[in-house]
């Protein structure tokens, strides 16, 4: 408004004959007196030299931007609210051996969310999203009871899980300051920094496709400006503070972080709370108690049961041609090779569901060096770029053509040496898939308990798809066949009911959890199956039962010479057991991502 009633007194000075000369047309005559001759021009009062001299202003942007974003930190350039939080910011930047980190005075913090609200609006999230949180402890007796709210974002730590786990690098450390930022350009939305963190800190975008998390304002720090919740506290718990890392490397070995929280050696979080109270000893999280169903990443769970499935059968495939004669390991192996590909490559497809950005599934293997996922993604690659020249062989050597020209017995002698390569790669993958949840520190996801179940479910359903491509082969080649059933039928059905009493035996054993005093991650697991997830619980051990136990001990019992006979024992049976195998094990890796602890921050009380 100043400027206009500026421009408008300048532009009421101008005279009539001013204005007459500046819009008097460039005539030939004009150019000769005015501008060759130097004739006298209009004084600097005119219109048009008034509208280029606004022109050499800056705006008010511009001019916002020079006073208050400058990187100069002099008193004039500083923002106008520093002098409320600067000294809540450290004096001068991190040193060797020293980062950026926050630092929360419980005493002041009142568990009003400001910081929240302030996180929330001013880095424009989503209604949904969150990048810091507000719990509450509480302890003590009923005559003196005690409660204590707990703000929490990312902690930067030392040694993050998050960056050791993506599979693409989207993670980075500043070497200067510590902060850790989430690339967002470069994640593909493979969400396995959400399960590797034990702070509960990478947030899935779903929209986005991507996970986002707290950078701690780096942008407003760098220019001297503190983060958003540091400056909406209004009683200033949260500070900038400067740690140095070996301090907090020694701090770890206290396993002293906050009550029930995930232990601090696990990525050497840098926060630091502090207070001038001592806890009671029986101060826990408000919902330290309640139990809630984890996402179950439906793509995972598929992908998982199938390439276990494709890896189990290619190696009972595998093992079966060191046992069968000469003249009949050739007959079953096209349609068992078919059966575990067309499997294996499907579950490779229905990985790719998973992530929010398929597009850029092709970066997966840039973290190779370090993460498990990447590893998973190579040795799976590697197994399905075997397994399918391995099927088209088996094919190739039935061929009349093939055999009339002699090459069948050359092909032969390569088979059982790719065929073991298949199944190695496929072992590695399996392992990998152990290691990607083992990786995230979970105790229902150890090395322990998930190399049984996923070695299991490999086992079991390879026999069974290995009965099943069997019958396939019956339906398409009648003679010698009654001969191969009857030598395989009886090992495959008996290692169907071992295999699967103990998948099922090991399962149920996650129940006697239920004894213990304490609240382990483990009870809570077992709380969970036999809670909420109780219908899915039932499922998987009635469809288990059906198909790798009952099934089984039926064609079993059967006579010798009925086992190879009939459309009920040879046919469909095997179809059905097959079927009910597979849905108990899709149950059982449900129940494996739904029913699974996951370590957090202290949360509020919930409903």
């Amino acid at each position: 408004m100043t400027r206009f009633l500026k421009f408008r007194n300048e532009f009421n000075g101008i005279t009539v004959s001013d204005v007459a000369t500046i819009s008097r047309p460039l005539t030939l005559e004009r150019f000769r007196t005015d501008i060759v001759n130097d004739a006298p021009r209009v004084d600097s009062s005119t219109l048009v030299q008034l509208l280029l001299d606004q022109q050499q202003q800056l705006s008010a942007v511009e001019q916002f931007s020079r006073d208050h974003l400058s990187r100069d930190h002099s008193p004039d350039a500083r923002p106008d609210q520093a002098q409320y939080y600067s000294r809540l910011l450290p004096a001068a930047e991190p040193g060797p051996g020293q980062q950026y980190a926050f630092e929360v005075d419980l005493d002041r913090c009142s568990g009003c969310k400001a910081c929240v609200t302030a996180c929330h609006a001013l880095n424009g999230l989503d209604e949904q999203e969150t990048w810091r949180d507000v719990g509450l402890l509480v302890g003590g007796t009923e005559s003196a009871p005690v409660m204590q709210h707990v703000t929490a974002a990312c902690h930067h730590c030392l040694e993050p899980a998050c960056m050791s786990a993506c599979p693409v690098d989207a993670y980075e450390k500043d070497p200067k300051t510590g902060i850790v930022r989430h690339l967002d350009d470069q994640c593909f939305g493979c969400q396995y920094c959400t399960l590797a963190c034990p702070y509960d800190v990478p947030k899935y975008h779903q929209q986005k496709g991507i996970v986002r998390k707290c950078d701690m304002c780096s942008n407003r720090l760098a220019n001297g400006e503190a983060p958003a919740c540091v400056q909406a506290c209004p009683h200033e718990a949260i500070a900038i503070r400067i740690i140095e890392t070996a301090r907090i490397i020694e701090n770890a070995e206290a396993d002293h972080f906050l009550p029930a929280a995930p232990e601090p050696y696990l990525t050497l979080p840098t926060t630091t709370y502090r207070s001038t109270r001592v806890f009671p000893r029986n101060m826990l999280p408000a919902d330290y108690y309640s139990v809630n169903p984890q996402h179950p990443h439906w793509p995972l769970i598929i992908m998982l049961v199938l390439t276990q499935l494709s890896v189990g059968a290619f190696t009972t495939g595998s093992i079966l041609g060191w046992m069968l004669p000469v003249e009949l390991g050739p007959l079953l192996r096209p349609y068992l090779a078919t059966s575990a590909l067309l499997l294996g490559l499907l579950a490779l497809g229905a990985s790719t569901l998973h992530l929010g950005r398929p597009q850029y599934a092709y970066r997966g293997l840039i973290g190779l060096r370090h993460s498990w996922l990447s590893r998973e993604i190579l040795a799976f690659g590697v197994f399905s770029h075997l397994a399918i020249p391995y099927a088209a062989l088996c094919w190739l050597v039935t061929l009349p053509g093939v055999k009339a020209a002699g090459w069948d017995e050359w092909l032969l002698n390569w088979l059982p040496g790719l065929e073991i390569a298949v199944a190695v790669t496929g072992a590695i993958g399996v392992y990998c898939s152990v290691m990607i949840y083992a990786f995230t520190k979970r105790e229902l996801w150890s090395v322990e308990r998930t190399a049984i179940r996923f070695g299991l479910t490999s086992a079991m359903l390879g026999i069974a798809t290995t009965w099943v491509s069997l019958t396939i082969m019956r339906l398409f080649i009648s003679s010698t066949t009654l001969t191969l059933a009857s030598m395989l039928t009886p090992p495959l059905i008996q290692g169907l009911l071992f295999t699967t009493l103990l998948k099922l035996s090991y399962d149920a054993s996650l129940l006697r959890h239920l004894a213990n005093f304490r609240n382990t991650p483990l009870k809570r697991s077992a709380v969970l199956v036999l809670g909420v997830l109780q219908p899915v619980s039932v499922a998987r051990m009635v469809c288990g039962a059906i198909g790798g136990i009952a099934i089984p001990a039926y064609v079993l019992c059967q006579e010798p010479e009925q086992v190879g006979q009939g459309i009920l024992l040879t046919i469909v049976l095997p179809l059905v057991a097959w079927t009910f195998c597979l849905l108990g094990e899709l149950f059982e890796r449900y129940l494996f991502f739904a029913a699974v602890s996951s370590p957090r921050m202290p949360g509020g009380l919930r409903t």
